[in-house]
C-alpha cells in the first residue's frame, strides 16, 4: 500500500474562539467546553488503528491531541509528537485582537485579510501562500514516514483550511464554503501524488453527546 490515511482535527474551543479574537502563534488554553470536545473526540477515535499522533506545539492543540492519545487503544499512539509545522497561521500584529478591533485599527489590512489576498501578511505574520506551503511541506514529511498506516494530525482552523484546499484543489483566494469546527473529525488520504478528501467535518460525536447531556 502506497498511501497514508490521515485523521485531521482542529483543537477544541478556547475562550478566544468565543470572543472572535485571533490567536495565531499565541499559546491559548482550551476552555471547559473545549476540554469536553477533546474528550469526545478521543472517545470517538478510541478504536481507530493509529500509528502516530502529531500535534501543533501550541497547548490548545496539544491538549486535544493528548485526550485522543489517552483514549486510543493502539500502543503506538500513546505519545503525542509536537511539530511546529502544524502551528496556526502567524498573524503578527493581529494576534490578540478581535475581528472588530482589526477592522477599526487597520481598515486596509483588514480588507486584504478578509478578501484572502494570498500575498498579504499582517506585520510580523504569514501570507496565505506561506501557510499553504508550510502545511504542504509538513504533511508530506509526516505522511511519508507512515505509508500503509494511519496518523492523526491535531492543529488549527487555518491548517484545516489549507488541508481542505490542498485535497480539493480549491484556490487560496476562493471563499470558504466548508466548516472548520472545533474537534470535528476530518479524513484524508495522502500519496506521493497529493492529498485526497475522504470525509469532512464529522461532528456526530459532539451532537450525540450534547443530546445525552441534555437528557441526563
Amino acid at each position: 500500500m502506497t498511501a497514508t490515511r490521515i485523521i485531521a482535527i482542529r483543537h477544541g474551543e478556547t475562550a478566544w474562539n468565543v470572543d472572535t479574537r485571533l490567536q495565531g502563534h499565541l499559546d491559548i488554553a482550551l476552555n471547559a467546553h473545549g476540554q469536553w470536545q477533546a474528550r469526545r473526540a478521543g472517545q470517538a477515535l478510541a478504536d481507530e488503528d493509529i500509528a502516530a499522533i502529531y500535534s501543533s506545539d501550541l497547548s490548545r492543540a496539544h491538549s486535544t491531541a493528548q485526550a485522543i492519545a489517552d483514549y486510543n487503544k493502539s500502543d503506538s499512539s500513546r505519545q503525542v509528537r509536537p511539530h511546529t509545522g502544524l502551528r496556526e497561521r502567524g498573524f503578527g500584529i493581529f494576534e490578540g485582537q478581535t475581528y472588530a478591533q482589526i477592522s477599526q485599527d487597520w481598515p486596509e489590512e483588514s480588507r486584504r485579510w478578509r478578501q484572502r489576498d494570498p500575498h498579504f501578511a499582517p506585520q510580523g505574520g504569514e501570507t496565505l501562500t506561506q501557510l499553504r506551503e508550510r502545511i504542504h511541506h509538513t504533511v508530506n514529511i509526516l505522511a511519508e514516514q507512515h505509508i500503509g498506516e494511519q496518523i492523526v494530525l491535531v492543529a488549527h482552523g487555518g491548517v484545516m483550511d489549507a488541508l481542505y484546499r490542498l485535497a480539493t484543489g480549491q484556490d487560496i483566494e476562493s471563499p470558504r464554503t466548508w466548516d472548520l469546527g472545533n474537534a470535528a473529525i476530518n479524513r484524508l488520504l495522502w500519496t506521493r501524488d497529493g492529498l485526497t478528501l475522504v470525509g469532512w467535518s464529522d461532528t456526530r460525536h459532539l451532537d450525540e453527546a450534547a443530546l445525552d447531556e441534555a437528557s441526563a
